[in-house]
């Protein structure tokens, strides 16, 4: 806790005269100025000693150096001694830097002097010691001199002969104005000195200042007090057990908490903590230089959250700061949270775990997975065999249930196989749980009697395992059971608790809802398969040109419009078709219904390949068209349109050998050669169905006899990453290993290899081994526009008739082609041929020139024509017109298994004329 007192901080402080740092910065001041005036006047009174000492050597050494000059004997002996010794005493004067030089006689009367006006005066000063022959320095005053008028400190000194005999004295000195000059200068140095002294004093109490600042965080020493109370009363108020221990580890500060926690004794400060008497934990972790943090041990009957930081954690230096609280009833609390928190992250792991599929036995897997070890020991689920089906449940059948999945180390305990089904008794905990809609608890199973008598072999051996406790919840939805959950727990985990009912009724909850859409979803997918199925195609028809096999998977979450079909056409020619419909549902299974019957229409009229995908485009984008309507009309409701469609439409004909087609956006087929090499055809690709306006291409392909042409959806090859590339490479390796198989092997070695785990799109694949006309079955004949020709025709017939043992129903064809014959001569154009093909049945093939299609007519009774064509409908199995690049061929076909062109053939004329009656038509 820090109180500031708001006033300014810094160097400022320094000129505060309240603050200690200002107080101290005066006093230095005061010091110092005194200190420095007390040198100023010593090295005052030192330098003037030091001059007048200076002065009276300088005085002596002058006038002992003029009175001993050469010839200063002759020249106070001469007549004149001014004349002779002024001009000596004023050039000595100058020279020694005095101020003058006077010589005098014996009776002190001058004879020079720096003034002429002097010479011949009384010499002011004592003489009486130089005449006995002694120097004398003295102060005196006198006359003026050059430097001023004053005080002078002057040297008296005898001139004697060479008998010794004193003649006169000679007197040099400098005036006391002058001795000063010498000491003046110093004074400035001294007052430098002191300020100097003055300034680093300053800067010292600055330093010192600002330090003292730093390690006060600017607070006064009143606040300072203030501060240390109110740490102290914190912290031995507070609730919190706080430790100080120095680097060797004894005890430096102990506040009240903490001598409370770990009942330290009173003389515990200054203490090793280890002489202290805690528990072994608590010392190593208060010895250990490691930091700690909310680590909790116990010390005596309490749990103690430790904290521990270094005292100095930037200096390197020892010591820790170690905080106590005290956690006991917390950790029962925070356990009963735990728990809670791990009962809620279980549920919403259920809630992303369970119904990922919609699988009602995957379903009940992921319940009895979930659980497991989080909650229970061993999980059990069963399910009403409706529900399994995907049917509505119902109150009938309570009782038997069937073991859908279970959970957990099934070894530990003797239970019900999966799949098994179950009689429950009425005492039965799962009976009680069905009955009252409610989670029932068995705490210990050992006094279950309900439990036991259920199958006592198993509930003895299931004890024995350690099998402890049991809750069984009922599976509800929409207030309907499904079945039971059943939760275990063995010997090693605690016993169920009333507590744990609510939870496992929650989990039971979330697990039902997925459940039941998992069932609704079978019942719906199974529909939808069904309906799929029946628009499919259930058999294969008759028809001589290829060997077919086909695989139709579908999709796991939904049908989708995968179609496929085997059409016989006139002439021995086979039609295959593939397709799918863009989308999935019913809606897109109704689209492949109406498609694939739009398409058996449109090969009955025997269309060019691609003419046929031309109707069937102008079909979807029709089908598009009426359903946006259908959205705009009804209110409140959406119609799901058809987008598009892809189809692959083929016709072989076994007698050329050779194979049509033209694809809408479907992927390319393969064909594996007799040899076994797979190879691609390039075969042209157009615009996929609903588009409009785009034409269509076709590729005619030679294959041998023992080729197969396999045909496919996209959802055999394209896996969830979406490379059709790499899933056509995988066909084509099914189909190397299966090079020279039966079209049925080929399927199901394809499916093997390439059916995913999981199926997000319907499958379907066709295989059709290709087979050649054989050559001696094919009788043709070339007709002149003549219709005197046409009984050398029937002769031909006839001829070829015998030859293949059909010669029952040799009146028949001969009829049939005798009319078929003449219509052309008559009506068609030339060319004009004939073909006979023998194989499942007997067709008969008239080709020309003329584009004309013939039609089925009622003829009057009084028309001699127009009857040709009512009897060959009459004699003939099927009958009809194709067109060809070169004309058109009227076809027939005659069965020859069911007896039926045997018995036409028998028919009287006139009995067959006799229908043309009007009452007959």
């Amino acid at each position: 806790m820090r109180v500031f007192s708001g006033r300014p901080r810094g160097p400022t402080g320094l000129l505060d005269p309240r603050s200690t740092a200002g107080r101290v910065f005066l006093l230095q001041v005061g010091i110092v100025v005194l200190l420095v005036m007390a040198a100023v006047v010593a090295v005052m009174f030192q330098a003037a000693r030091d001059a007048v000492q200076q002065g009276r050597r300088e005085s002596v050494v002058a006038a002992q150096s003029f009175a001993s000059a050469p010839g200063m004997v002759q020249a106070l002996r001469s007549r004149d001694p001014s004349a002779v010794l002024q001009p000596r005493a004023e050039e000595a004067r100058k020279r020694a830097g005095v101020d003058f030089v006077v010589v005098t006689d014996t009776h002190g009367i001058r004879y020079t002097y720096p003034y002429p006006g002097e010479i011949g005066k009384k010499f002011v000063g004592d003489i009486e010691s130089a005449l006995k022959g002694r120097t004398v320095v003295e102060q005196a005053g006198g006359p003026p001199l050059p430097s001023g008028k004053g005080t002078a400190v002057q040297a008296v000194v005898p001139v004697t002969d060479s008998h010794g005999a004193v003649v006169g004295v000679v007197s040099a000195g400098i005036t006391v104005k002058n001795v000063a000059h010498l000491w003046i200068p110093q004074v400035p140095i001294a007052l430098a000195a002191g300020a100097a002294a003055l300034a680093l004093a300053g800067t010292g109490t600055t330093l010192v200042s600002r330090r003292l600042l730093r390690q006060t965080h600017g607070l006064a020493p009143a606040e300072l007090a203030g501060m240390y109370e109110h740490h102290d009363a914190v912290l031995h108020a507070v609730r919190e057990g706080v430790l100080i221990t120095d680097a060797d580890g004894r005890l430096a500060l102990a506040n009240d908490e903490a001598k409370r926690l770990l009942g330290l004794p009173s003389d515990a400060l200054g203490r090793h903590v280890g002489e202290l008497g805690l528990p072994e934990q608590v010392t190593r972790l208060l010895t250990a230089p490691e930091a700690v943090t909310d680590e909790v041990h116990p010390a005596g009957d309490r749990l103690l959250a430790v904290n521990k930081r270094p005292t100095f954690p930037d200096s390197g230096r020892g010591g820790s700061v170690v905080t106590l609280r005290d956690t006991t009833e917390l950790s029962a609390v925070s356990g009963r949270a735990e728990v809670a928190r791990e009962r809620l992250k279980l549920l919403y792991e259920a809630g992303v775990a369970i119904g990922t599929t919609l699988d009602v036995r995957r379903t009940a897997q992921e319940l009895s997975e979930v659980a497991v070890p989080r909650f229970a020991d061993f999980v059990t689920v069963d399910l009403l065999d409706t529900v399994l089906h995907g049917g509505e449940p119902t109150a009938e059948g309570w009782r038997q249930l069937r073991r859908t999945a279970i959970g957990g180390e099934q070894r530990m305990v003797p239970a019900y196989p999966v799949g098994e089904v179950i009689t429950f008794g009425p005492g039965t905990p799962h009976m009680r749980a069905l009955q009252r809609g409610h989670a029932v608890l068995e705490a210990d199973l050992r006094q279950a009697r309900g439990w036991r008598e259920q199958d006592p072999d198993r509930a003895r051996k299931a004890l024995e395992g350690g099998l402890r406790s049991l809750v069984t919840v009922p599976l509800r939805a929409r207030g309907v059971p499904l079945g039971v959950t059943n939760f275990y727990r063995t010997g090693d985990s605690p016993a169920f608790e009333p507590e744990d009912l609510s939870f496992a009724e929650e989990l039971g909850a979330r697990a039902a809802v997925a459940i039941d859409n998992a069932r609704r979803f079978t019942r719906e997918h199974a529909m939808a398969v069904t309906l799929q199925r029946s628009l499919l195609p259930r058999g294969q028809p008759e028809q001589d040109a290829l060997e077919v096999a086909w695989r139709y998977l579908p999709a796991e979450a939904g049908v989708a419009g995968d179609w496929f079909d085997v059409i016989p056409l006139p002439g021995a020619r086979v039609a295959l078709v593939m397709g799918d419909v863009v989308g999935h549902g019913l809606h897109a299974a109704a689209t492949m219904g109406r498609l694939r019957t739009a398409v058996h229409n449109f090969s009955a009229l025997d269309l060019p390949v691609d003419e046929v995908l031309g109707h069937l485009d102008e079909l979807v984008v029709r089908m598009d068209n009426e359903d946006d309507s259908a959205v705009g009309a009804a209110e409140g409701h959406e119609a799901e349109g058809v987008t598009g469609a892809t189809c692959l439409y083929a016709i072989y004909d076994p007698v050329a050998g050779t194979c049509t087609m033209a694809r809408a956006g479907h992927p390319d087929p393969v064909v594996v050669h007799p040899d076994g090499t797979v190879a691609c055809p390039d075969v042209a690709v157009s615009a996929p169905l609903g588009l409009g306006g785009h034409p269509f291409e076709t590729t005619e392909l030679h294959l041998p006899e023992g080729s197969q042409l396999v045909l496919y959806t996209d959802g055999l090859v394209e896996d969830r990453t979406g490379d059709l590339d790499a899933g056509l490479r995988r066909l084509r390796r099914a189909l190397d290993e299966a090079g020279g198989r039966s079209p049925e092997e080929t399927c199901q070695t394809v499916i093997d290899a390439l059916e995913p785990a999981h199926r997000l799109d319907d499958i379907a694949l066709l295989a059709a081994r290709t087979r050649l006309f054989p050559r001696a079955c094919v009788a043709e004949w070339d007709v002149p526009p003549d219709p005197a020709v046409v009984p050398s025709v029937r002769a031909q017939c006839r001829e070829k008739l015998r030859e293949w043992g059909l010669e029952e129903i040799g009146f028949t064809t001969e009829l049939i082609l005798s009319e078929l014959v003449t219509n052309a001569i008559r009506y068609g154009a030339p060319p004009v041929g004939v073909r006979l093909m023998y194989g499942r049945c007997l067709i008969c093939e008239v080709s020309d020139g003329s584009s004309t299609s013939p039609r089925l007519r009622r003829a009057a009774t009084t028309d001699e024509g127009g009857r040709g064509l009512f009897l060959v409908a009459q004699f003939a199995q099927r009958w009809g017109t194709r067109h060809t690049a070169r004309g058109k061929v009227i076809w027939a076909e005659q069965t020859l298994h069911d007896g039926a062109s045997a018995d036409a053939a028998h028919t009287p004329v006139d009995v067959l004329l006799e229908q043309f009656g009007d009452a007959a038509l």
